[in-house]
C-alpha cells in the first residue's frame, strides 16, 4: 500500500503520500512528475499555482472539470528540492503507476513535463520535441487489457508559469486540444510507436 511505502529514501522526507485524485472511471488521466511542496502538504496532486492553471486549461480547452479526470504523478512522494526523481525512486513507484493505469483504464494519458513524458513513452527526448503529437501507450507500464491508450505530452504548468505564458501557453493549449481529439478517437492497437 502506497500510504505506508518505504521502498525508497523519499519516504523518509515526505509529509504525505500523494497517490492520485479524481474519477476512477475517467477517460483522461493526467500524469505529472512528482509532488511539490504544496502537494506534499495537502496529499493531492496539482493544488498550487500549477494546479490552478491546469484546472483553468482543462475547462477552457477540454470542457472538463478536475474531478472528471484522474490526476497522478510518476512518483508519489516529494523529491527534496523538487529535483527530478532518481531511477531507483521511479522503479520503486512504478508498480503504483502501473496499477493506476490498469484501474483507471484511460483512453488518453496527458503527460505534464519532460520527466512524465519520458517515463511513459520510454524515451530520452525532451518535451519540446515530444509535444505536438500523440503516441501509442499500451504495454509500457502494465496496461494488459489490449485496449491501449493515447499519450499526449505537453509542458508542465509550472514551466509555462515560469515562462510567463506566451508561446508555451499557446502550445500547451494546442496539446490539450490534441488530447480532446484523442478522447474522441478509438484507442490505439497494441504496441508503442
Amino acid at each position: 500500500m502506497a500510504k505506508s511505502c518505504t521502498k525508497c529514501p523519499l519516504s523518509a522526507t515526505r509529509t504525505k503520500v500523494v497517490f492520485g485524485v479524481g474519477d476512477p472511471a475517467a477517460d483522461l488521466m493526467i500524469v505529472g512528475e512528482g509532488p511539490g511542496r504544496e502537494e506534499d502538504l495537502a496529499g493531492e496532486p496539482f493544488v498550487g499555482r500549477s494546479g490552478k492553471l491546469l484546472d483553468e486549461l482543462l475547462v477552457e480547452e477540454l470542457q472538463l472539470m478536475r474531478h472528471q479526470c484522474y490526476i497522478a504523478n510518476v512518483v508519489k512522494c516529494r523529491p527534496p528540492g523538487n529535483r527530478d526523481p532518481k531511477p531507483e525512486e521511479v522503479e520503486a513507484c512504478q508498480p503504483y503507476l502501473e496499477e493506476q493505469l490498469k484501474m483507471i483504464d484511460p483512453k488518453v494519458v496527458l503527460t505534464l513535463g519532460r520527466f512524465a513524458a519520458q517515463v511513459l513513452i520510454g524515451t530520452k527526448e525532451g518535451v519540446k520535441k515530444l509535444r505536438g503529437q500523440r503516441y501509442k501507450g499500451t504495454d509500457r507500464l502494465g496496461q494488459t487489457d489490449g485496449r491501449g491508450f493515447w499519450i499526449v505530452p505537453t509542458y508542465h504548468p509550472s514551466a509555462v508559469l515560469r515562462a510567463g505564458g506566451g508561446v508555451m501557453l499557446a502550445e500547451m493549449r494546442a496539446d490539450l486540444v490534441r488530447a480532446k481529439e484523442a478522447l474522441l478517437d478509438a484507442p490505439p492497437s497494441q504496441g508503442l510507436t
